[in-house]
């Protein structure tokens, strides 16, 4: 209760909580909705230690507060007893999400978790091949369990993130997701069927319930994907609707009640069997592709896999990998891309041996060791892509790994680890280490060592003396030419302004930190420097990046964008992640935003300013990447 006090003095000056019809927060501020604004004591408010200011805009009574504002809304919520406010139910969220964006946005959340269980599984097959376990011993039943825990129930996890994606409430989807893997369901199979429906069709399905009288075909759910999503899509559509017509005194109960007694008999019906029929010949699809040339497949897709990752469009290939996985026991489309972070780690240890550069040199080390466990970012958005060579011979590297991984026949048996975590996931659980695992192993080291080469001979470029290209480094983090300061480059390409010139109190005072603004030209923001993400607002608006210097960088893009609620607003990182200079952090649709009739211009400051001499670039055109800022500690 660090900031009980002050979310008491808060709310009495707000006109006490019966004046409080809302509450949200921003990235920087609290955001009232007060049934009398008259009754606000703003003087007070201003002169309060822990306040910067108070201003009035869009309908809203705007209390600034600055990066803990997420703490101060969590006590002011505790202390008036209010409730936090999600988004609306209707208007503001019409706009729909890219595919890539909903498949990134329901899968992202349990990554951590499917990977971990699926390494269990793996290391478990592993023990099993070599000897060192029995099926029939209680510690292969356990680790089983464990492995298996997620998977077979995976609706139940999706339909919680899903849900959540489409704005719904997410016990409901979990409840979808129990429905439909339900034992006492499944075992009524057993039986002898009332009747079969499609007779004589790839469709042909036995019929052993019903439901008042319409015939469910039973099908197997566990592990699946596409039934629930639909199914918690559809939830998310019945919930909003009865909010609207469902009295509040009883909205609590009455609407999940009836969303359930609607979606999950008609998930039952009509929307499981269709999507599961859907998910099996999207497999058979995949598969034959796959099977006109695997050596082709893996090559177009090992080869293209680290562009996709750069871009954000793998995820199209995650939810067919584990379709396939669900459908067919193994996976061989996705398991062509696993040579290509060995590819990378080859071509950035040619980067480190050959570069005269000292800093290029420091940062290889790291990315060389996080991509032996596959986590490639590093590399790419630190090395690789920055020297511009060496990452197009790692994908070709990658490319003749995957072609030997389609000829080996190799596939994933789980969704698991990555880099030589990634092994195992590889090992049958009935077969145990075939020649796919051997092939993969090839896979591996053919990929790394072609990185090597073809970078360590071709891949640092030259200038007009013969010497290395320097020049081609432009998005690593970059210090002064005393390797004291720090030079923070601009994530925005556009038109370089006086903070002053911006039309709020709080960033045109400098009270949120010193700096500038830029009115961008594209809508496309980048890391300004390496560093982590320590704040990223859930509307996507602003952001905030902990430098590894240990500078504070707030971006905040448009004022009064957070009434957009995420609309033209796309995230390409997450709160916590580590980011490199250069690399796309969110894009936002500059015509669309100014629609809305909202300005696009986008302060950046230094929120730990006090701890610093800042230098700050003048009113002028500026690129991405060009110096924004030149720092120094005092």
């Amino acid at each position: 209760m660090k900031y009980e006090q002050l979310a008491k003095d808060i709310i009495k000056n707000v006109g006490g909580k019966e004046n409080v019809s809302s509450v949200v927060h921003c990235i920087t501020r609290l955001r009232f909705k007060l049934k009398d604004e008259g009754k606000a004591n703003t003087d007070a408010l201003k002169n309060m230690d822990g306040v910067i200011t108070v201003m009035k805009s869009g309908g809203q009574y705007q209390i600034v507060i600055g990066n803990h504002v997420p703490d101060v809304y969590k006590t002011v919520l505790e202390i008036g007893g209010l409730k936090a406010q999600a988004p609306a139910d209707g208007e503001e969220t019409k706009e729909k999400a890219s595919l890539i964006d909903i498949i990134a946005s329901i899968f992202t959340p349990i990554l951590g978790v499917l990977a971990a269980t699926g390494m269990i599984k793996g290391f478990n097959a592993l023990f099993l091949a070599l000897g060192w376990l029995e099926t029939t011993s209680g510690t292969y039943q356990i680790l089983n369990a464990v492995g298996d825990s997620l998977f077979y129930f995976f609706p139940i996890f999706l339909g919680y993130t899903a849900i959540k994606k489409f704005g719904g409430s997410p016990f409901i989807g979990m409840a979808i997701g129990g429905s439909l893997v339900y034992p006492t369901l499944a075992g009524l199979t057993a039986g002898e069927p009332l009747y079969t429906l499609f007779t004589g069709t790839m469709f042909e399905s036995p019929v052993y319930i019903t439901f008042l009288g319409v015939p469910v075909i039973l099908m197997s759910y566990a592990s699946s994907v596409i039934p629930v999503i639909l199914a918690a899509y559809f939830a998310s559509i019945v919930e909003k609707r009865l909010r609207k017509v469902i009295p509040d005194v009883v909205k609590t109960f009455l609407v999940p009640f009836f969303t359930l007694l609607i979606v999950v008999p008609l998930t039952f019906i009509v929307i499981g069997p269709i999507a599961t029929w859907a998910g099996n010949l999207l497999g058979m699809a995949t598969l034959s592709i796959y099977n006109l040339s695997p050596i082709i497949a893996g090559i177009f897709v090992g080869g293209l896999w680290q562009l996709l990752v750069i871009f954000g469009l793998h995820w199209g290939l995650v939810p067919i990998a584990i379709n396939n996985l669900t459908t067919m026991g193994a996976d061989p489309v996705l398991a062509t891309t696993f040579a290509a972070s060995f590819a990378q780690i080859g071509a950035v240890l040619a980067v480190w041996i050959k570069t005269k550069q000292q800093k290029l040199k420091t940062l290889s080390i790291p990315a060389f060791i996080s991509g032996i466990f596959g986590v490639t970012e590093p590399a790419i958005y630190g090395i690789t892509l920055p020297l511009k060579k060496p990452f197009i011979y790692s994908c070709i590297a990658a490319g003749v790994g995957g072609g030997i991984i389609g000829a080996a026949g190799s596939q994933i048996y789980m969704i698991g680890g990555l880099g030589i975590f990634g092994i195992p996931s590889f090992i049958s659980p009935t077969e145990g280490i075939t020649f796919g695992v051997w092939g993969l192993l090839i896979s591996f080291v053919v990929a790394f060592g072609l990185g090597f080469i073809l970078t360590y001979l071709f891949g640092m470029g030259k200038d007009k003396n013969n010497k290395e290209d320097v020049n081609n480094v432009t998005v690593t983090n970059a210090m002064d030419a005393t390797g004291k300061g720090e030079v923070i480059g601009s994530p925005l390409q556009g038109e370089v302004k006086n903070l002053a010139e911006i039309n709020d109190e709080a960033f045109a005072s400098g009270a949120l930190g010193q700096g500038v603004a830029i009115e961008p030209s594209e809508g496309k923001l980048l890391a300004p420097t390496a560093g982590t993400v320590s704040a990223l607002f859930p509307s996507n608006h602003a952001i905030g990046i902990l430098t590894d210097q240990g500078v504070e960088i707030l971006i905040h893009i448009g004022m009064d964008t957070v009434q957009l609620e995420g609309k033209h607003f796309t995230a390409h990182t997450s709160q916590g992640a580590r980011v490199e200079k250069g690399q796309l952090l969110i894009e936002f649709d500059i015509e669309k935003i100014k629609s809305a009739g909202l300005p696009v211009t986008t302060p950046i400051v230094i929120t730990n300013h006090k701890d610093y001499e800042i230098e700050m670039a003048r009113e002028k055109p500026i690129k991405l990447g060009e110096s924004l800022f030149h720092i120094n500690a005092k």
